[in-house]
């Protein structure tokens, strides 16, 4: 059962201090399920007196205290695991399976960075005159907001959660108020793991409102937010106006190269899965094929026949592979980018229209005879288009890749090692996956590079965005 969603600030649970709401749409229906509250000003004072004071007592603990919290969390969010899973597709539209899926994950990450906080090592650095000792100290940066989308709700906010509370750090975390519930129930594990009260905060709002005001606030000293790279912009320069530290994941345009010695039923069946997971909406989502022309028309076909059999439907019906796009914004989108890319000349393999009238479901769908003035070609579509472009030489095929301004995730099929290699060395993007799918995963680099955004959110990289390098140098008496 749904239940309507509230702040959690300093350890509390309860409404918005003006008593305002949200509505939380169904997506798979387009009915109301509940409501979020809505902070405002008053609360998110508070949330930060409360991240303050919290951030003073948290430091002190011991990261080993502080790991065994942690670890304590990611048990609790496993243990509930079926009634989050509920949540989550009640308000995303993701099919339960791909649901529990990422609850399963958060646990790894929380686990993860649990172990990572006792590895915050500082050094002792050689001195050059005797009874001299020069240290590096690893410190907590201080409070921290942080600021989460829709598309995975619990994925993008156990991350930045983690990773703080692993150097030490409190949280302000604005979450995603069209899939707040499952975000709060992600909280909640925290809490109830005992995280002390004011350590982790939840608000929502209106997104905008809050970053003006949480981002320039002295209280905060490093913000990190997952979103669109236009966004991203917007918030990393009002960051920078008050020297703040800044994480960015933000949006790709992902190429996956495929060339004619792959093992072409591996990458159809890695592809076409990854493609249409969470209906597109992944910023790490393979949207440019870019395949060379000996196995064209064989990829385009088994990658279009796969599409076609995808069951679209409500993502708790049993069954259904793919569900609805997250909110009634990405449907308009989809139909302009077909629209767009078909009066240019594009050729529709398969799909291409919205599915009924009632809900947020659109046909998983396949394109091709592109080129690049068509709006598709530049922009991420974020939603489950796959668009197929012939290449002939790896020279074309680089150039293909490295022409928008993204560099989040790349894919590259080949049986060659040389071109494998090479491919690694000069696609510009923060992530490369060759012959299979292996990225996100918390013990590894989480990232991109150009438009796509800098810092990581995962492996050993990610913690070091939250803490102060110190250095004392102390001579003996």
């Amino acid at each position: 059962m749904y239940q309507d969603v509230s702040l959690f600030i300093d350890g509390v649970w309860g409404p918005a201090a003006g008593g305002k709401t949200l509505t939380v749409l169904n997506p798979a229906t387009s009915e109301p399920i509940g409501t979020v509250a809505h902070a405002e000003k008053v609360d998110l004072d508070r949330a930060l007196a409360a991240a303050d004071r919290a951030f003073g007592v948290w430091k002190r603990i011991s990261a080993y205290e502080r790991s065994k919290i942690m670890r304590k969390a990611a048990g609790l969010i496993r243990e509930r695991t079926d009634a989050i899973a509920q949540l989550m597709t009640q308000e995303q539209g993701k099919p339960l399976a791909e649901a529990k899926g990422e609850i399963g994950v958060a646990g790894d990450v929380i686990e993860w960075f649990a172990e990572e906080s006792k590895r915050a090592y500082g050094r002792v650095i050689p001195a050059r005159a005797d009874g001299v000792y020069q240290l590096v100290i690893k410190e907590p940066v201080g409070p921290v907001a942080c600021f989460t989308p829709w598309n995975f709700p619990i994925n993008q906010a156990v991350r930045k959660i983690s990773a703080a509370l692993a150097a030490g750090c409190s949280v302000i975390l604005k979450g995603p108020e069209e899939t707040p519930a499952s975000c709060a129930e992600l909280v909640r594990c925290y809490a109830d793991a005992g995280v002390p009260a004011g350590v982790v905060n939840l608000v929502f709002g209106i997104p905008a409102e809050i970053s003006e005001y949480l981002i320039p606030h002295p209280v905060i000293r490093k913000i990190s937010f997952t979103g669109s790279t236009a966004v991203g912009k917007q918030l990393a320069a009002l960051a920078g106006l008050h020297m703040k530290r800044v994480t960015m994941e933000l949006g790709g345009h992902a190429p996956a190269m495929v060339f004619d010695d792959a093992d072409i039923d591996t990458a159809v069946k890695i592809l076409a899965a990854n493609k249409f997971r969470n209906a597109g909406q992944v910023c790490v989502s393979p949207t440019r094929f870019l395949v060379q022309e000996g196995v064209f028309e064989q990829f385009v076909d088994k990658f279009t026949a796969i599409a076609k059999g995808i069951k679209v439907g409500d993502g708790l019906d049993a069954g259904t592979t793919m569900g609805p796009l997250a909110n009634g914004r990405r449907i308009t989108a989809m139909e302009g980018f077909v629209q767009d890319a078909v009066e240019k000349g594009a050729e529709v393999r398969t799909g291409g229209k919205r599915i009924g009238n009632k809900g947020n479901f659109f046909e998983p769908t396949v394109l091709s005879n592109l080129n690049h003035s068509m709006r598709v070609m530049n922009e991420e579509p974020f939603g489950p288009l796959a668009l197929m472009v012939p290449f002939k030489s790896f020279e074309d095929v680089v150039t293909e890749a490295n022409r928008l301004p993204f560099g989040l995730a790349s894919y590259a099929y080949t049986r060659s090692v040389k071109t494998a290699n090479a491919i690694a060395a000069q696609v510009e993007a923060g992530m490369m996956s060759i012959n299979h799918h292996g990225l996100a995963l918390p013990e590894v680099p989480f990232g991109g590079m150009k438009d796509s955004g800098y810092g990581s959110e995962g492996g050993l990289e990610a913690i070091e965005a939250y803490l102060n390098t110190k250095f004392v140098t102390q001579a003996s008496l």
